[in-house]
C-alpha cells in the first residue's frame, strides 16, 4: 500500500526540480545584461573587437557595450545607470569619494605617449610656458600629466594660468591661440597636432610610465552576484590584448579600432605603441603593492596626493578599498 505514495513523492520530486529548472533558464533569459562604459582611448576601444567578434557570446556572458565620451562615462557609472566603466585609475577616485567607489577588477594599460601637452607653433619647451595660459581639463588626467611635466622642469601650477577646457574641445582651443598648450589624449591629441600646422609634442606620458594606470571599474554589488560572468568578461578582455599584440592579427584588430573613433587605420597604427596593453602577466605584476609608478598602488598615491591637492575631494582615498586582484591572479 505504500508504492503509490513512494511513487506520488518521486514524481512531486521530480516536477519540482523541473519547475526550479525552468524558472532559472527563464530568470537567465530575462536578465538584463552587464552594461560596461567605454570611449575613445585606445586600452578602451579594444572592447570593440570583442564586441564586433562575438566573444562575449562564446564566454557565455551576455555584455551590453555602452560607447560615450570619456567625462560621460564616469556620470554614467556614478548615477548607476551602467555597472562598470572603463576609466582613468585616478579619476576613479575622485568619482568614489563621492559615493560611487567600484572595484578595479582589471588593469587595462597604462598610458606611454598617447597623453600629451602639446604647445601651439613657437612653444617649444614646458619652461616655454611659464606665464602662460594652458587649456586642460582640470582635475582630470591631462592636468595630473602637466603638473608632473611642470614638476620635472622646475615649474609648479602657480607659474601657468589653466583654462578649464573639455579634452575633446582642446584641437579647436589650440587653434584659435587662446592657449599656448592643450592637454590632451589620443586620438584628440592626435587631431591637436594635425589640426595646427607647428604644433609641437612638449611633453608625453612616455615620460611618466605609469603615472596614468587605465582600469576596468565594476559597482561592487554587481560583482558580488556576477562574479562569474565578470571573470569572463576580464578573460575576454585579456583575449582582445593578445589578439593586437598578434602580428598576424593586429591590423584586423587596428582596423576595428580605428573604425569605431574615425581615424584612419595607418595613422591610428601608428598611435597604438603610445598605449602600453597590459597582459595578464604584466597586469598581475602591477596589481602587487609596491612603491613607485609601475604599481598600481604606488601610482594611486599620486593619484590620491594630486586629487586632494586640487579640492577633487577632501577625505584620502585607500588604494585597498578599490583594488581587487583576485581575479587577474586567478587567471
Amino acid at each position: 500500500m505504500q508504492q503509490p505514495k513512494k511513487d506520488k513523492m518521486k514524481i512531486n520530486r521530480v516536477l519540482s526540480i523541473m519547475t526550479a529548472g525552468l524558472l532559472a533558464a527563464a530568470g537567465a533569459a530575462n536578465a538584463a545584461p552587464l552594461k560596461i562604459g567605454y570611449s575613445d582611448w585606445p586600452g578602451y576601444t579594444l572592447f570593440e573587437v570583442a564586441k564586433q567578434k562575438g566573444w562575449f557570446k562564446d564566454a557565455g556572458v551576455d555584455v551590453e557595450m555602452v560607447w560615450f565620451d570619456y567625462l560621460a562615462s564616469i556620470d554614467a557609472y556614478s548615477a548607476g545607470k551602467i555597472d562598470a566603466d572603463c576609466i582613468v585609475a585616478t579619476d576613479a577616485l575622485g568619482a568614489g569619494a563621492t559615493g560611487a567607489k567600484g572595484k578595479f577588477i582589471a588593469l587595462i594599460d597604462y598610458s606611454e605617449g598617447s597623453d600629451m601637452i602639446v604647445g601651439k607653433p613657437g612653444v617649444d619647451s614646458i619652461k616655454a610656458l611659464k606665464g602662460q595660459k594652458i587649456g586642460v581639463e582640470i582635475g582630470l588626467v591631462e592636468h595630473l600629466l602637466l603638473l608632473q611635466a611642470l614638476k620635472e622642469n622646475g615649474m609648479t601650477q602657480d607659474d601657468v594660468t589653466l583654462v578649464p577646457t573639455p579634452t575633446n574641445n582642446t584641437p579647436q582651443t589650440l587653434a584659435s591661440g587662446q592657449v599656448a598648450a592643450v592637454g590632451a589624449w589620443y586620438p584628440v591629441s592626435g587631431q591637436a597636432l594635425k589640426q595646427v600646422a607647428g604644433s609641437k609634442k612638449l611633453f608625453t606620458s612616455a615620460q611618466a610610465k605609469g603615472l596614468i594606470f587605465d582600469v576596468l571599474e565594476v559597482n561592487p554589488s554587481s560583482l558580488g552576484e556576477h562574479k562569474e560572468d565578470w571573470t569572463k568578461v576580464v578573460k575576454v578582455y585579456y583575449k582582445c590584448v593578445d589578439y593586437l599584440m598578434d602580428p598576424k592579427t593586429r591590423d584586423d584588430a587596428v582596423k576595428i579600432m580605428a573604425a569605431k573613433v574615425g581615424a584612419d587605420p595607418a595613422d591610428y597604427a601608428k598611435n597604438v605603441p603610445g598605449t602600453h596593453f597590459l597582459t595578464v602577466a604584466e597586469a598581475k605584476t602591477a596589481m602587487k603593492k609596491a612603491p613607485g609608478l609601475m604599481s598600481i598602488y604606488g601610482s594611486l598615491e599620486i593619484g590620491n596626493k594630486f586629487n586632494l591637492d586640487n579640492k577633487v575631494y577632501k577625505e584620502s582615498q585607500k588604494a585597498d578599498d578599490y583594488v581587487a586582484p583576485g581575479i587577474v591572479k586567478s587567471l
